[in-house]
């Protein structure tokens, strides 16, 4: 994304090569952990799993940031900054947990328009009935409005069974775990989203954890 302040040309050139190299066929040992926020959303935007059915413009769980840069803290602190810049956006996902999903502008801003038009025709119809003397229910703020990710509903599905999915193929196995590079060969039956995406917002959940092993990472579950 070109949104991000640039201090050099240089900068810019390297941040290009980074996007360019992000592709789907690296594996997750490779770029498991970044030290800057921004880079870890443009990588895991690049990332983003492409489905055909019911879709969506790429975006990141804040979770599958805090499994990638471990200062939480700075995590939140910088994804405020970039929403104060209007870089990005972020959403409450109605997934029965505290998941919340981040998506750059400029993609919220190329979906389908008709989104638009239908909430454009809810605040006219909610201004015509008060001025009718007519109630309309307020939701926290009077001049608060709520917005979602068009075409997002299949995919909250995939989010939370591909978790269970995920969690129980590990669960089955002798010591709960499995070798980082087997298990991102999986592909998975309830989700449209692929392991590496799951893997990463479970991890960042605590869901899982990880241990380097002299034949590469181990992906484990967490302890109760």
């Amino acid at each position: 994304m070109e949104n991000f302040p640039e201090s050099s040309s240089k900068g810019t050139k390297r941040r290009r090569n980074e996007d360019s190299d992000a592709g789907n066929t690296s594996s997750l040992e490779d770029d498991l952990t970044f030290t800057d926020t921004s880079v870890a959303l443009r990588i895991m935007r690049a990332q983003f799993p492409h489905i055909q059915k019911g879709s969506v413009e790429p975006f990141i769980l804040k979770s599958q940031l805090y499994s990638s840069v471990k200062d939480r803290t700075q995590v939140d602190r910088e994804l405020e900054s970039l929403r104060r810049d209007k870089v990005l956006r972020l959403f409450k996902l109605n997934t029965g947990q505290d998941d919340h999903a981040v998506m750059f502008l400029d993609d919220y801003l190329n979906q389908d328009t008709k989104w638009f038009s239908v909430l454009r025709m809810v605040f006219l119809m909610q201004c015509s009935l008060l001025s009718l003397g007519g109630k309309t229910r307020q939701l926290i703020d009077p001049n608060m409005y709520w917005f979602s990710i068009p075409n997002i509903g299949s995919h909250l599905k995939g989010i939370v069974q591909g978790r269970k999915e995920i969690i129980s193929l590990l669960s089955r196995r002798r010591y709960k775990e499995m070798m980082l590079s087997s298990l991102e060969k999986k592909r998975l039956r309830t989700s449209p989203l692929d392991v590496r995406f799951h893997l990463r917002d479970l991890i960042g959940s605590g869901h899982l954890r990880t241990d380097q092993a002299p034949t590469g990472l181990i992906i484990r579950v967490s302890k109760d």
